[in-house]
């Protein structure tokens, strides 16, 4: 599932035309991406003559402006990709909106269709939107905040807590246990035990991880260093890479998620 940094990448991918008019609008109206739209074609061609001005991602969300028409929400769920390609490529069975604009073609493509398509004609930011959590990098995500959320949700899990999106909106499953390993907290440590010992460290992490993704991987899909958990936590048999560690990474199921950690440097309350 893309994850925050990958997220910023296809808005990017989409705002390298702004400023540029729609000139026409191709959806598959019955797909399920359109759960959240009424009436998606009628609704979307609202869409052909005004100007694309606005690209903006928060978290997992896009929002796309287009003047005097309104605005066009897009998530991307399990695999939507964003494409800018040639006016005339032709539309796959799995690219569900295309926006023609000249010379160009804005393409939302989901094979598993967990995405979700919303639009909003009103003049302001949709309530949908104004209404998200404060973003990880903003003034709004405060270790007071974060401290009341772990107080809160004591007895679960620090790394199902981490996947929260009212108070972690972008991170996801990888994100997640480079947060944790980067903090050496252990995966399954109940949250209210941050709050007293380690809720300063864990705050700290999350905006120095989120900031290094969008540093690295926003910009260009560029790949992670090998010095983050990120290369070695897809598959048995990697190893931490921290040079005087190197020991061999865990892999367990906690709470529905793959989770990788390591052992020697994330030890268990219980260890």
């Amino acid at each position: 599932m893309p994850e925050l940094a990958e997220v910023e990448y296809y808005r990017r991918v989409w705002a390298e035309s702004l400023g540029l008019p729609v000139t026409g609008v191709l959806l598959h109206p019955e797909a399920r991406v359109f759960r959240g739209c009424l009436q998606p074609l009628d609704t979307l061609n609202r869409l052909n003559g005004a100007t694309f001005n606005q690209a903006l991602a928060h978290g997992k969300q896009l929002l796309f402006g287009f003047e005097a028409a309104g605005w066009l929400g897009i998530h991307l769920g399990m695999s939507g990709q964003l494409r800018c390609e040639a006016k005339d490529s032709v539309q796959d069975r799995h690219d569900h909106l295309i926006l023609r604009l000249p010379g160009r073609s804005l393409v939302f493509h989901d094979p598993r269709m967990f995405g979700r398509v919303r639009f909003d004609a009103a003049t302001d930011l949709p309530d949908w939107w104004t209404q998200q959590p404060p973003d990880l990098l903003s003034p709004g995500f405060t270790r007071e905040r974060l401290d009341a959320f772990l107080l809160k949700r004591g007895g679960t899990p620090i790394k199902a807590l981490l996947l929260d999106q009212s108070i972690f909106p972008g991170i996801g499953n990888w994100m997640a246990d480079e947060i944790l390993w980067r903090s050496r907290i252990h995966p399954a440590t109940p949250a209210r035990q941050l709050a007293a010992s380690a809720g300063e460290r864990l705050w700290r992490t999350t905006r120095e991880v989120t900031e290094d993704a969008l540093r690295v991987i926003a910009p260009d899909w560029g790949d992670a260093p090998d010095d983050w958990l990120f290369n070695h936590r897809w598959k048995d048999g990697g190893f931490c890479p921290r040079p005087r560690c190197r020991s061999p990474l865990s892999r367990a199921d906690l709470r529905g998620r793959t989770t990788c950690w390591c052992p020697k440097c994330q030890k268990s309350a219980t260890s």
